[in-house]
């Protein structure tokens, strides 16, 4: 199947055409790293030749078209870098592209995207409301349609990876954002509205300590996971929290003596607010292994 030729077509066969499915993005990674390598490729192979494309018998208006190629292909991998969130995963891969593209190619479009050297579309979105927009490449923001599947992949790509530190809160988040493109879809005329919405869930999701949510003491997000994945019990969170930094050595994953260790403070610390269920044990253990302050 050849791929499609506008941004938002590009968008779909890339990323997938349902937003509101979470194995789309997945599904679909194949395709974009083909993609990412073709055009890696092409900007390297032309760059070999680029000094000596009229010795190699490349007419002026033949290397135009290359160029214009080239620019094209680039262009196209950037806006799915971005509509996808594999950008901020191949920022390492960047630099040394960014000089080859500059040398050879001199794409604006590049340029434009200073914004995400150092922050994803996500954290952008948080730093900045919906400003955050105006970053994105004339040919994502002068498509709301494309704007609004770029902003969902991205979030949604967030909600997958951070799920494991806390299954119950971003599970919330996942029917929030649900219902969210449910309205996009079926609700014209209402953009400027949506827009503030997925603003204000994409605060949520990266940063959820926002608002009132949780009692001040639910200072980390560990606390804030066992209570979310313990029936809203503060007491307990904060009590497996202050153990579980007690008893963890360092370098603890993946050593079974130390992991033993966290596991026992933890299953104590059930016991005594009456959990003795060895299920529970194991799941808050895996919860506090997903926990980055660990």
């Amino acid at each position: 199947m050849d791929p499609p030729k506008d941004t938002m077509a590009y968008i779909r066969f890339f990323c997938g055409r349902n937003t509101q499915n979470p194995d789309e993005l997945k599904d679909t990674e194949p395709r974009r790293v083909a993609l990412y390598k073709a055009v890696i490729s092409l900007i390297r192979a032309y760059a070999d030749i680029a000094d000596e494309s009229e010795e190699a018998g490349y007419t002026h208006e033949e290397i135009i078209s290359i160029q214009q190629d080239i620019k094209h292909f680039e262009t196209v991998r950037k806006e799915i870098q971005l509509a996808s969130g594999d950008y901020v995963d191949l920022k390492q891969y960047e630099p040394a592209m960014r000089h080859l593209i500059d040398t050879y190619i001199g794409a604006e479009d590049s340029r434009v995207l200073s914004a995400f050297d150092d922050l994803s579309l996500v954290e952008l979105i948080v730093e900045r409301g919906k400003d955050a927009v105006k970053e994105l490449p004339n040919s994502i923001k002068g498509n709301k349609e494309a704007m609004a599947e770029t902003i969902e992949n991205n979030l949604r790509r967030v909600i997958t990876e951070e799920s494991p530190t806390n299954p119950i809160y971003y599970e919330k988040m996942s029917v929030l954002l649900d219902e969210l493109i449910r309205l996009r879809k079926t609700e014209t005329g209402q953009y400027e509205e949506y827009l503030q919405k997925i603003v204000e869930l994409t605060k949520k999701v990266k940063k959820p300590n926002t608002g009132n949510v949780y009692p001040a003491a639910l200072n980390s997000s560990a606390k804030r996971s066992f209570y979310d994945n313990l029936g809203k019990d503060e007491g307990l969170a904060v009590e497996l929290d202050y153990e579980i930094l007690s008893e963890r050595k360092d370098s603890w994953r993946g050593v079974t003596i130390k992991e033993r260790e966290v596991k026992y403070a933890i299953k104590r610390v059930l016991e005594k607010h009456g959990i003795t269920s060895t299920e529970i044990v194991e799941r808050i253990f895996e919860l506090a292994k997903n926990q980055r302050e660990y």
